[in-house]
């Protein structure tokens, strides 16, 4: 299985969080990664230690994130209230972002949750401004 390595910012903020939730973290990324491989992986660490996957090197055109809080994380969709969601997966109440509790594979490693995100990449896709030069990489924007 072909993984790309957990950028070292990341990676050391990472290290901080239970084994479990380490784990859980590094398949739901592995699931996001299968389905997208040219995704761009965007870091943050604000009020959660977050992995943003987008089309482009631009937030504005992410298709989900997995932000890590202290005891859990979620499987985030930016445009989630865009999105047809016919399973009714998605919880929250903002004006765009909706999400996944995630506490074990099973969560996202099914054919509901995968065709989400594929729907979340086609719109990600649909609504993107200009093509982006930049796939497959990862960028850090954690402050240190």
């Amino acid at each position: 299985m072909n993984t790309r390595p957990i950028h070292p910012d990341f990676q050391f903020l990472l290290d901080l969080k239970e084994q479990a939730l380490i784990d859980l973290f590094v398949d739901l990324r592995q699931f996001i990664l299968e389905l997208y491989p040219d995704s761009n992986e965007l870091l943050y660490h604000t009020h959660a230690l977050t992995a943003v996957f987008s089309i482009s090197d631009k937030l504005s055109d992410a298709f989900c994130m997995l932000p890590i809080y202290t005891n859990h994380l979620n499987l985030g969709f930016n445009k989630g209230t865009l999105l047809k969601d016919p399973a009714k997966l998605l919880t929250g109440t903002g004006n765009l972002i909706r999400h996944i509790d995630v506490k074990v594979p099973a969560d996202y490693r099914n054919p509901k949750v995968q065709a989400l995100v594929q729907e979340a990449i086609e719109f990600a896709i649909q609504d993107m401004d200009k093509p982006s030069k930049v796939k497959g990489g990862t960028i850090s924007k954690i402050k240190k």
